[in-house]
């Protein structure tokens, strides 16, 4: 059965290919404003001559301005890509790509967000703002417990959440694991305090080390203060959580060398929870940690793997190959285009 934009291509395809073209030029804008007209072209690869026909047009209809600093997307621009984010979706093939992905993965529910993290920073914060949307819709009224882990992605995250989400419920959020060793922006313990500051809810931390020896692990599971926060954590309804290229992550959580050589002789291209996986699947280096443990996630009620951009393709889908079947996945073009030419 034909869709209306397959419909819409049959009797107008120059229509559908202009519309998506101008689209494409007004979105590129917005990601990167204020841009010249040289670096835009280049990330476009396109001719200046032929984007400046563009370029025109979308000034002429007020969907753009242009000063000493570059082009900026007007509020009337904003409100057109917006109004067009879904058909344009659409249009351009994400909607089954979603469908494929969360086939191939045996997952709830994939959302991809135009564009590619790793070129463009504003897909982070598109990222971030699906999370705020499917929360919305997933978090039950009343008490919600939600475990977050920390990372760049996160912190995008965090600051995209809105106090929406408080309406009708209590919002508590805790650190998934430790994080003292690590940059302090982006630690679990920060992300829960900065999600709790934009949604207007509450939040618990857990200071301590995320790497221990065993020797030093078992005295601090007998501390008090912290039993108290880990049977919160566990008590979490939600969790949000990111996936990292595994030598990136290595270097992140301040790894020696040696530990880096066993990762790479046994081949491990992801981590998520401290475990570190290869291309099928398998968890092949597990470091000490105290917080959530991968096995805890089949308790969980929502499950939101939020991570993007072509460099982390392969690790998304290492990890989702032993993700929970709940796993909702939010990720980008950059990462599902790589992910689906498989």
């Amino acid at each position: 059965m034909h869709s209306d934009i397959q419909w819409i291509e049959a009797i107008a395809p120059d229509m559908v290919e202009m519309l998506s073209r101008r689209y494409l030029v007004l979105r590129t804008i917005n990601w990167m404003a204020p841009v010249g007209r040289r670096l835009l072209a280049q990330t476009l690869d396109v001719s200046e001559r032929t984007l400046r026909t563009e370029t025109d047009t979308l000034r002429k209809l007020d969907l753009i301005v242009t000063n000493k600093s570059g082009m900026q997307v007007t509020q009337q621009g904003k409100d057109v890509l917006l109004g067009l984010s879904h058909f344009m979706d659409e249009l351009m093939g994400i909607r089954q790509k979603e469908r494929q992905l969360a086939q191939r993965f045996n997952i709830k529910r994939c959302i991809i967000v135009s564009g590619d993290s790793d070129r463009q920073l504003k897909v982070f914060g598109s990222m971030g703002e699906e999370v705020n949307q499917l929360l919305q819709r997933l978090l039950p009224e009343g008490d919600n417990i939600i475990a977050v882990m920390g990372g760049h992605t996160m912190e995008h995250v965090a600051n995209n959440l809105t106090n929406k989400l408080a309406s009708k419920r209590e919002l508590l959020f805790v650190p998934a694991r430790g994080g003292v060793g690590e940059s302090v922006a982006i630690q679990a313990n920060t992300i829960a305090s900065q999600m709790a500051e934009h949604t207007g809810g509450k939040f618990r931390s857990l200071f301590v080390p995320e790497q221990v020896s065993e020797r030093t692990y078992e005295p601090l599971l007998k501390e008090p203060s912290i039993q108290e926060v880990l049977g919160i954590i566990r008590q979490a309804n939600v969790v949000i959580h990111s996936v990292g290229d595994a030598v990136s992550m290595a270097h992140r959580r301040n790894m020696s060398e040696d530990q880096i050589k066993v990762l790479r002789q046994r081949e491990a291209v992801g981590e998520a929870f401290g475990y570190f996986f290869d291309k099928d699947g398998n968890v092949v280096y597990r470091i000490p940690r105290i917080g959530l443990q991968i096995g805890e996630l089949a308790n969980m009620e929502i499950i939101l793997a939020v991570a993007g951009g072509a460099s982390k393709a392969t690790a998304i889908e290492a990890y989702m190959k032993i993700a929970p079947k709940r796993t909702c996945l939010i990720t980008d073009e950059g990462a599902a285009n790589l992910i689906l030419k498989k």
